[in-house]
């Protein structure tokens, strides 16, 4: 059994998903490694800050150093020397942003995405070299990677896109899931079992996220996905969509929001609504420039630069548990900011990323004890 459900209060739920390199206990939040790497952080520090599974990107990994390099390194678990669970996104979102990002510096003529039926060609922001996605080769790439869940290749449609290019652009990301569905069954070269997910799209746009929602539900995934540009950026609108489309989700599998996780008060807007798994660069970015995450304040954070922390010997945050907390003050950590040392980006991700954990870890319990609604509210966060 992949996913098991273990307890209820009222949309929100706990439970566990198996993989072979371990179990995931749910709601989580997932830590990004984008490059086989949560910046700053190395495999010891992301077990003991708590983590249960982390991601790494098709994307990024394909272009360096190569799905067949890390296949022929033993996948990215014994390449990156982490033995956890792991996801990697299809690389969809990133073909599409930082294709746009390069033609906005180069202009038109520059061209980096052009989608037809089949598939996607785009140019690397790194060098410019071309290349092209099909779902089959998105599904390749990931099993040559390794990772324990793997994402179908979709078409990240931006908020702004009219309900008409909106409904294209799903009707073939809904074509691409099966043909990603029928890819996975030809399997990759790692002896361990990988897990395909559905990706719901539709922009914002009720009628195609609840079409989507149905399609992608109805299909042999083991997970179902939310995405698109607003979920996790606008969190208002990814509360509406998960709405939209709470009565169609089935029961029996893990949902996972994507790019949720900018702030701590954040997962539970989507805890609330079903969710199980969410993932965000944003506490170990913001960390690298001295956001620091605390419950001392209404906005849960602390600009550790900031010179009134010179002197304090408080640590980050009393409520955290984590190695920085435990061991160091603000004023140390204020010191190294000051003086650019890169101890600092390390001892303040550690403290984000198990800030964002230990609150997952919270909030399993209190779900499991029926005080979810209760718990949050102490958080500020009335739902």
């Amino acid at each position: 059994m992949f996913w098991e459900l273990l307890s209820t209060d009222g949309r929100a739920r706990t439970g566990i998903i198996h993989t072979d390199h371990g179990d995931i206990l749910t709601p989580t939040f997932m830590p990004v490694g984008t490059q086989a790497t949560v910046k700053a952080l190395d495999s010891r520090d992301i077990k003991e800050a708590g983590a249960s599974v982390i991601l790494a990107n098709t994307y990024h990994l394909h272009l360096r150093p190569g799905e067949d390099l890390v296949a022929e390194l033993g996948g990215v678990h014994q390449f990156m020397n982490y033995s956890g669970p792991m996801l990697t996104d299809s690389g969809g979102f990133q073909v599409f942003s930082l294709g746009a990002q390069r033609e906005e510096k180069e202009g038109a003529a520059a061209n980096k995405v052009k989608i037809d039926f089949d598939g996607v060609n785009f140019r690397s922001h790194i060098d410019g070299s071309e290349h092209r996605f099909t779902p089959e080769i998105a599904i390749e790439i990931q099993h040559k990677i390794g990772a324990d869940i793997i994402m179908n290749f979709d078409i990240c449609t931006p908020d702004s896109a009219t309900f008409e290019r909106a409904r294209e652009a799903m009707v073939i990301t809904h074509a691409w899931a099966d043909r990603c569905i029928e890819a996975h069954k030809q399997k990759g070269p790692h002896a361990w079992k990988q897990f395909l997910f559905g990706i719901i799209q539709g922009a914002n746009h009720e009628q195609l996220r609840r079409e989507s929602a149905e399609f992608i539900s109805s299909r042999a995934f083991d997970g179902i996905a939310v995405g698109g540009e607003s979920i996790g950026y606008n969190m208002e609108m990814t509360a509406t969509t998960l709405d939209w489309i709470a009565d169609i989700l089935p029961e029996d599998k893990p949902r996972y929001t994507m790019g949720v996780g900018y702030s701590p008060r954040d997962i539970f807007t989507v805890i609330s609504r079903g969710v199980d798994m969410f993932d965000c660069v944003a506490p170990t970015r913001v960390a690298r420039n001295g956001t620091l995450y605390t419950r001392a304040n209404d906005t849960l954070k602390l600009n550790i630069r900031n010179a009134q922390f010179a002197r304090d010997t408080e640590p980050i945050d009393a409520w955290c548990d984590c190695l920085t907390c435990k061991n160091y003050t603000r004023a140390y950590i204020h010191h190294l900011f000051k003086a650019d040392e890169l101890l600092a980006f390390k001892l303040a991700s550690v403290h984000n990323i198990r800030f964002m954990l230990k609150l997952c870890e919270e909030i399993r319990d209190a779900i499991s004890q029926k005080r979810f609604i209760e718990y949050a509210a102490s958080w500020g966060s009335f739902i």
